[in-house]
């Protein structure tokens, strides 16, 4: 249980940080996007406005997705599963605190996928703040 313990603090130390240095990223890029232009220009229902939008939640679902993969890749390292398909399936489901079933993982590893379960959904309500944020900071200047 220990192994298990450790491996899950240092995977959600890990997606933590990747998460905080992606939201960072992807802040930085909005903000250079949007220098100069008036607020009718980044009205969200103008084209412009719909496609900063669209920038945004692009790039939040890349960096739940990398964090999903990532996930995988440590499952099917330590042998939880049996393939990457498996892997994939199985951490895509659990991320998204969607849960259909543990079947894909071996009994020992279950409690890294638990924790992956927690730490999917903090990371997706962190995006989720993020983009509302992002929505009211381009609404409201």
């Amino acid at each position: 249980m220990w192994v298990e313990l450790a491996l899950s603090t240092i995977l959600v130390l890990a997606t933590a940080l990747f998460h905080g240095l992606g939201l960072l990223v992807i802040g930085r890029a909005l903000s250079a996007l949007d220098r100069g232009r008036t607020e009718s220009e980044l009205n969200p229902l103008s084209l412009r406005g719909a496609a900063y939008t669209s920038a945004v939640v692009l790039g939040l679902l890349t960096l739940s997705g990398l964090e999903i993969w990532f996930y995988a890749f440590v499952y099917l390292l330590i042998g939880a599963t049996a393939t990457l398909q498996d892997s994939l399936y199985f951490s895509t489901i659990t991320f998204g605190a969607i849960g259909f079933s543990d079947a894909p993982l071996a009994v020992p590893w279950r409690i890294v996928g638990a924790i992956e379960g927690i730490n999917g959904v903090l990371l997706l309500g962190w995006s989720v703040a993020f983009l509302v944020a992002e929505l009211q900071r381009v609404r409201h200047r």
